[in-house]
């Protein structure tokens, strides 16, 4: 099947726009941007649709909150007709410094409450999954201020790089497979 779910995981409403835990969402605009694609509203959030070399990316931005993002991933993968293997969740992680990619074939939630749903609703934690570094940079019992608190100077600086390799990892994920986009781009 040459067909894939994108999902970036992201808080609906503009205080929520230039966030860290919003970097699903930042990447899969770009990766719509650079392809000339553009979302439209969609039952459970807005998606966009982007064909290379006969793939078809169906980018996917919830519009449920980050912690109900599973009942949209589901409706989507069913309405596509997806198996698992065929969906890409982007979501950011603080164990990871900043910009810092990491792609899996399948793994826990690792408390990331959005993994956490997608799980519960999929049935099933063996999904891909595409961590963006947010670094940990926090004082201690300020994660939640920290996580919805918007980019520092420096990481706007380095933002344009990062998204264009994170656009890179994942159309290296729909053309050449999970193991190529996780042994060409983990850990840069």
């Amino acid at each position: 099947m040459n067909k894939y779910l994108i999902v970036g995981l992201g808080n609906i409403g503009a205080e929520y726009a230039e966030t860290r835990h919003n970097i699903g969402f930042k990447v899969v605009d770009a990766f719509a941007a650079s392809h000339g694609g553009t979302f439209s509203s969609d039952k459970l959030g807005s998606t966009c649709e982007v064909r290379i070399k006969g793939r078809t990316f169906i980018l996917l931005k919830p519009s449920t909150y980050m912690n109900l993002s599973g009942k949209a991933v589901r409706y989507h993968a069913n309405a596509h007709k997806l198996p698992a293997e065929n969906i890409l969740v982007i979501c950011d992680d603080l164990a990871l410094p900043f910009g810092t990619i990491r792609i899996k074939s399948k793994g826990s939630d690792g408390g990331h409450n959005g993994l956490k749903n997608i799980n519960e609703m999929l049935g099933t934690q063996n999904y891909p999954r595409f961590r963006f570094g947010i670094s940990s940079d926090f004082a201690r019992g300020h994660q939640v201020d920290y996580v919805l608190g918007e980019w520092n100077e420096e990481e706007n600086s380095k933002m344009n790089e990062r998204l264009e390799k994170a656009v890179a990892a994942i159309e290296a994920f729909g053309l050449s497979g999970i193991n190529n986009a996780m042994n060409t781009f983990n850990g840069k």
